[in-house]
């Protein structure tokens, strides 16, 4: 269960990046709706890390998450803000999927 919870606070790494991106491209009243979003994603994802990490190696769980976060918000720029998607940038990608997927497969 504890894996679960932390894709979920993986997940919420990534929609806190994403609302960090909308502020930078936004002003005003909505650029501070973002912002709010970005501190109930961070606390949602943190909380989540927090209560995952009782059960799971911290190292491990700590590696998981950021990569979620990585692979998540890089994937989010490619397809959202229109990042360029370079051979190089995609290679990488896929080795660190691969890294997560590894250290998930060794972890006790």
């Amino acid at each position: 269960m504890n894996w679960i919870i932390l894709i979920i606070a993986g997940l919420f790494e990534v929609a806190f990046a994403y609302c960090l991106g909308k502020a930078k491209d936004s002003t005003g009243n909505e650029m501070y709706l973002w912002y709010a979003g970005f501190l109930l994603a961070l606390c949602i994802s943190m909380t989540l890390l927090i209560k995952a990490t009782q059960t799971l190696p911290i190292g491990t769980a700590y590696a998981v998450w950021t990569g979620i976060g990585a692979v998540g918000t890089v994937l989010v720029g490619i397809l959202v803000f229109k990042e360029p998607a370079t051979f190089l940038r995609l290679f990488f990608l896929f080795t660190l999927i691969g890294s997560i997927v590894g250290l998930k497969a060794v972890a006790h």
